[in-house]
């Protein structure tokens, strides 16, 4: 997948039963193949930061301070604004809010995370309020204003303390890491010249007219430069698409998701919870991605159970993290590949290398693990930083 100094680079990271099994990485973290991947090399993960954030409200609900089937204006009465009142945390959790759309909004305004929380809690939910249609970027910031509503803090603070800190990682951030972390972050390799490109501005338009449900809820003007040169969005706070993380990290949060909420004799979450947290799948298309991605509590799954089983979230450009509970398993993968013709091959490719996990995790249930020493490095990030 990662076959030269130009096409980026890459880390995968699989648990088994609250265990990490496998830990590793290749290629280069800058566009211009200069710096090796490493343990600490983290990318934007994009919407699979939705997944980290919902966790936090999970957290949340797990501690009594949010319940999914209340209200979310009776956690933040702002939101009850144009006739959302009863609109609740599950809903909102489903991508059901009739809130996905960006009309209006400039880049300046997405990068103000306060003021989009703002915006959001005073909008009219549009047509598909009820339906499932995809929040590509409107999710994070319901879900750091529902947060921030019952804690006081932002979803950047709540990623530290809710997530790294009880994971004992310090792999997962929003936006860019703070000074002295060991997490180095990648660049993004994607074509620096795409505003300018005839093409995909003939793309651009043709999609916003086609697909306008599913273009409105992502793009505004001027959203490339955010993949640009020193990559503007880590110095923001959107909680559906600036996530920076680990491989490692990503995957110990999965860990305990697949494994009844424990890692490492820790429990992250109570088993309870995460016993509701797979849902049903629902074989209706998304009214905005026109594909069924069976949205519940925060996490998607694949519309074809014998494929990929399980839940997670997947990023644009194929970053993804993954639970089975079913059998225990987890996995993340995460690269800074974007926008080159590899990108559907990094979408569907990983089904692939999803099978050939599970097959793995099978066989090892059976017979037991077999250590494989010539390779990688350390596990624990305090050796990998020393040695």
């Amino acid at each position: 997948m990662f076959p030269g100094h130009r096409f980026g680079g890459g880390a995968l990271a699989v648990y088994l039963e609250g265990q990490p099994v496998v830990d590793v990485w290749t290629g280069w973290s800058d566009r211009a193949g200069h710096l090796p991947w490493s343990a600490d090399t983290a990318p934007m993960v994009f919407s699979a930061t939705k997944g980290m954030a919902s966790t936090v409200i999970h957290r949340l609900v797990d501690r009594g301070l949010i319940d999914y089937d209340t209200p979310v204006a009776h956690y933040w009465p702002e939101f009850a604004a144009n006739g959302k009142a009863e609109l609740t945390v599950r809903q909102v959790m489903r991508h059901q809010a009739g809130l996905s759309g960006l009309r209006g909004a400039t880049m300046d305004q997405l990068l103000d995370h306060l003021g989009m929380e703002e915006r959001l809690a005073a909008a009219a939910p549009g047509r598909l309020l009820g339906k499932s249609a995809y929040h590509a970027l409107t999710y994070g910031w319901l879900m750091s204003g529902l947060a921030r509503s019952v804690t006081g803090k932002g979803m950047r603070t709540l990623f530290r303390e809710e997530l790294a800190a009880p994971l004992g990682t310090d792999g997962i951030h929003l936006g860019r890491p703070p000074a002295g972390s060991p997490t180095r972050v990648a660049e993004i390799i994607a074509p620096q010249n795409i505003v300018a490109n005839p093409l995909l501005s003939w793309v651009t338009r043709r999609a916003a007219h086609r697909l306008s449900g599913a273009f409105r809820s992502m793009y505004v003007k001027g959203v490339a430069r955010g993949v640009q040169g020193h990559i503007p969005l880590l110095d923001a706070e959107m909680p559906a698409a600036n996530g920076v993380v680990t491989a490692r990290a990503l995957a110990r949060m999965y860990g305990a998701i697949a494994n009844h909420g424990e890692v490492d004799g820790t429990q992250f979450l109570s088993s309870e919870l995460v016993a509701g947290l797979t849902g049903q799948r629902d074989l209706r298309p998304d009214r905005n991605l026109v594909i069924p991605l069976s949205f519940n509590l925060g996490y998607h799954r694949v519309p074809f159970l014998s494929v990929m089983p399980g839940f997670g979230h997947v990023g644009l450009g194929g970053s993804l993290g993954w639970a089975d509970p079913s059998t225990g398993l987890a996995f993340a993968f995460v690269h800074n590949r974007l926008l080159s013709p590899l990108v559907m091959t990094d979408h569907a490719g990983f089904i692939g290398i999803s099978a050939l996990l599970r097959q793995a995790a099978m066989t090892a249930k059976k017979r037991g693990y077999e250590p494989v020493t010539e390779f990688g490095a350390p596990y624990s990030e305090a050796d990998a930083a020393t040695g």
